[in-house]
């Protein structure tokens, strides 16, 4: 499922998992901050590993809050269909995107180290009624799971992505049930 294609980064990810450059990405996966990888990390994985390309950058709300509503009103125009949004803290980078694209926006809570993510969580899953932003769990699962639902989204009109969802579904079932009890 790996893809062999040649990546890049952008945004001052020095470290970060590159982004598939062979096609145009498809998802963005953005973060307020460069401490704020470890958990966004997890997203490119599992993008890559499906095959979809990407990118990552960095781009805070409030440190460079031009940029943000720069490239959240690019997005679409640049062919990016999803938008995967982490953030820690006050965590107004999924909100403030969304508030500027009309494309779906997955926010992960990235854990804070005052309020273990609870902080980020609130302030995602809270937004006003006509900016949604879909809230997934804090930290690594939430960006896990942010990837697959970016699958789930770019698979209603992409069939070879659907099949290889429910390839991953099928194999995950597998190993539950192959697992034994002590």
């Amino acid at each position: 499922m790996a893809s062999k294609a040649s990546h890049s980064r952008k945004g001052g990810n020095k470290g970060a998992e590159p982004v598939i450059r062979s096609l145009p990405p498809l998802v963005s996966i953005i973060m307020g901050s460069k401490s704020d990888w470890e958990t966004m990390r997890s997203a490119s994985e599992i993008l890559t590993e499906f095959g979809v390309p990407h990118e990552t950058r960095i781009i805070s709300a409030h440190r460079t809050p031009e940029l943000m509503a720069e490239f959240a009103s690019g997005a679409e125009g640049r062919g990016i269909e999803v938008i995967i949004a982490g953030a820690g803290g006050a965590a107004h980078l999924p909100g403030m995107t969304a508030a500027h694209s009309t494309l779906p926006v997955l926010g992960v809570p990235v854990e804070s180290k005052a309020l273990k993510g609870l902080d980020s969580l609130l302030s995602i899953v809270q937004m006003p009624a006509g900016v949604p932003v879909a809230t997934l769990a804090i930290g690594t699962a939430g960006a896990k799971n942010a990837a697959l639902l970016a699958i789930a989204i770019l698979g209603g009109k992409r069939a070879r992505l659907r099949e290889k969802l429910k390839a991953f579904r099928e194999q995950q079932k597998r190993k539950v049930l192959e697992e034994p009890l002590p």
